[in-house]
């Protein structure tokens, strides 16, 4: 599933969009004292009051927000799991009585409340739709509109929200003209911080593929492996934020700890231009071959593809591991650096790291940044001295 295809399934999350329809939504309530399932109702979409319909959607829209491999990750079923998840999830997403599909995802509750406590009460939400798209770009110059040949793609999405207790408070009475002390008993549904769900099936070139399901994580690169495991029968996922580091000890492995701001700031053009140069639908992915040409073009020293290969081997226990090319680079225009001093701390962008050295200047070390401009202040211009 790529990023764009999330983009586009996510901006039809608001009300009245021709290309989405929303069947019934089943919402059902946990308690968090017993672990058990306390009430539920499946509605109609269409029937709901139409601001019930708008907290909803900004939900859904929510959940289906973040980046790749930090809070979405597309993952592949188990083929060896007993009363695999994806059969249930399957048969719920092809049939046409509501009856039985609110009866399967209680069966999916049920894998929920196992072996799991509940901190909050809680709220699972399920909600089935269709939602399309054209099946070609636009083409303005033809007579026929983009819009009279579309995918059409059946969907189930679910959302865990936790609740929270009101806060007491005090109220003016209008009427009666005196302060009066509100104590409201009723939890609130946190439907604008989604503790985790998911989208099945995923989506590959348009067409559904209901062997992989993409998995929604509240916090970025903290996963429910539980969740991902014994709810949703699912292959174990990895993180950006671990690919990032493997990759790091990988290039210590080959080069040491110690690299100038100038060659780490070479290291990830080269893998910025890998990925911007990249014209295949699946994200760049580098291998040791793919490593061992990045460190040998950004300077680093004596570097061999048998000492990467080994490098490779003794980081992962697989000399074939690719890492994907967008988890190892921070966001490459924007201040994803942090220079951490115990003086300050310096945000930078990849880009503009080889304008920063380490250097010693009368026994004591310092961060010296090129600059084209005078830097200022408070509103204060400061002087240049010259060393």
């Amino acid at each position: 599933m790529m990023k764009k295809e999330i983009a586009h399934i996510r901006k039809q999350f608001k009300l009245d969009h021709e290309m989405l329809k929303l069947f019934e939504i089943f919402n059902v309530y946990i308690m968090k004292e017993s672990n058990e399932i306390y009430h539920y109702e499946r509605q109609p979409f269409a029937l709901l009051d139409r601001e019930k319909q708008e907290l909803y959607m900004a939900n859904f829209k929510k959940l289906l927000t973040g980046e790749l491999d930090q809070k979405m990750f597309e993952l592949k079923f188990q083929e060896d799991a007993e009363d695999p998840t994806q059969v249930l999830l399957h048969q719920g997403l092809i049939t046409g009585n509501a009856q039985e599909w609110q009866d399967l995802m209680l069966l999916l509750v049920d894998k929920m409340l196992v072996d799991t406590v509940y901190e909050q009460d809680t709220v699972i939400t399920f909600v089935r739709g269709q939602y399309s798209r054209p099946t070609k770009a636009r083409n303005d110059e033809a007579e026929t509109s983009e819009k009279d040949e579309m995918f059409a793609n059946l969907f189930i999405l679910c959302s865990v929200n936790s609740t929270e207790q009101q806060r007491k408070t005090l109220m003016f009475d209008y009427v009666e003209r005196e302060f009066k002390y509100n104590v409201f008993v009723d939890p609130i549904v946190k439907l604008n911080t989604p503790e985790q769900g998911f989208f099945y099936p995923s989506v590959t070139d348009n067409y559904s593929d209901v062997n992989r399901i993409l998995y929604c994580s509240g916090r970025a690169n903290e996963p429910n492996v539980a969740f991902i495991d014994k709810v949703l029968n699912a292959e174990k996922t990895i993180t950006a934020l671990e690919e990032r580091a493997i990759f790091e000890d990988i290039v210590k492995e080959v080069a040491g700890e110690h690299l100038d701001a100038a060659t780490i700031a070479q290291v990830y053009e080269e893998i910025h231009r890998v990925i911007e140069s990249n014209e295949e639908e699946e994200p760049p992915k580098l291998d040791y071959k793919d490593v061992e040409r990045m460190l040998a073009v950004s300077g680093v020293e004596d570097v061999t593809r048998e000492k990467v290969e080994r490098a490779f081997q003794n980081v992962v226990d697989d000399k074939n591991y690719e890492i994907k090319a967008s988890s190892v680079i921070p966001k490459f225009t924007s201040k994803s650096i942090k220079i951490d001093t115990k003086v300050a701390t310096i945000t930078i962008s990849p880009q503009d790291l080889k304008y920063v050295k380490q250097v010693n200047y009368q026994g004591k070390r310092c961060i010296l940044i090129e600059v084209d401009e005078d830097a200022v202040i408070e509103g204060f211009t400061l002087t240049t001295e010259t060393l």
